[in-house]
């Protein structure tokens, strides 16, 4: 799927079960510092070093995520966060 159809999915089901106060939220995070670039072959790796989109300074850490999902779930059950971008601070 891709991201306008993993938002669009979200948003549906939130509307859809909101009134069984259950709460759907999506977290759009940008550049993490995880091992999954080195899941790709070699080629691949080459040329994301060589791209901008891999010259982020300092990636968001896979706690800051954890720190997000943490955020979104423990908000009262008045409060729902449908939608939460979390960027690195040097990511355009």
């Amino acid at each position: 799927m891709t991201k306008f159809g993993v938002q669009g999915f979200t948003e549906a089901l939130r509307q859809e079960i909101t009134q069984k106060h259950v709460r759907v939220g999506l977290l759009e995070p940008g550049a993490v510092a995880t091992e999954l670039v080195s899941q790709n072959s070699q080629a691949v790796q080459d040329e994301l070093a060589a791209s901008d989109a891999q010259r982020i300074p300092e990636p968001l850490h896979p706690e800051d995520i954890a720190d997000n999902i943490a955020f979104m779930v423990t908000r009262p059950r008045r409060s729902s966060i449908a939608e939460l971008w979390a960027m690195p601070t040097s990511q355009a």
